[in-house]
């Protein structure tokens, strides 16, 4: 991955976007074990959300922001996610949700952001949103303007770290008053878990298989 030049790299990812993708065969593999003992789907009452997974060149290797949530009274509370939110009237299209989420979050500027497609909607039962993944690149390191509202923190992650399987772990974590086991990635001192590891699992299993060439070959 190191080798692969960017340009190379978001083409393929693009391409590799618009085939069929593994979706929940992925998620299993950060889903928490109480999720997969219980039948959770959609329901009508549940709200449509997107978040923005942002890729972008910086100091040669290929980085995403992650944000840190504040301590609030709600149950995503400190929890390590991608910029996003619940769509708006306003938004044309759950693409247009992330993108302004992001700005409104993380302070970029979306006329500079280029989507190459979307991840596997994912359906988030605590807080009963149905989450659409979008998947976007920018030329260069953006310059990030946190919310200090909604982000505590924006963390960049090189890529290079997802792909490297010493951080994956498993833990117990208490979610209102019940402890369950929950994989993770561990990212900077966080724990990356749930709905947001599940994306990146996904986001994983789609790199692999994109066919990403090397240079020089």
């Amino acid at each position: 991955m190191p080798h692969t030049s960017f340009a190379t790299f978001t083409e393929s990812l693009r391409r590799r976007l618009q085939q069929p993708l593994p979706g929940e065969a992925a998620h299993r593999r950060m889903m928490s074990g109480s999720r997969q003992r219980m039948s959770v789907r959609p329901n009508e009452k549940a709200r449509r959300s997107a978040v923005l997974i942002l890729f972008y060149p910086y100091r040669g290797e290929i980085y995403l922001p992650l944000i840190l949530r504040p301590i609030y009274d709600g149950v995503h509370a400190g929890q390590m996610a991608f910029p996003g939110g619940r769509m708006e009237r306003t938004d044309e299209n759950l693409i247009r949700t992330a993108l302004r989420e992001a700005q409104e979050e993380i302070g970029i500027r979306v006329t500079d952001v280029q989507v190459l497609g979307q991840l596997t909607e994912l359906y988030i039962p605590p807080s009963n949103f149905f989450v659409q993944p979008v998947v976007g690149i920018m030329p260069h390191r953006p310059d990030f303007y946190p919310d200090p509202r909604e982000v505590e923190e924006v963390v960049e992650v090189p890529l290079a770290t997802f792909l490297d399987e010493t951080i994956v772990g498993d833990t117990q974590i208490e979610v209102r008053g019940v402890l369950i086991d929950a994989p993770f990635f561990q990212i900077q001192n966080h724990k990356v878990w749930g709905a947001t590891a599940m994306m990146i699992s996904e986001l994983l299993a789609v790199i692999a298989s994109a066919e990403i060439p090397q240079q020089g070959t």
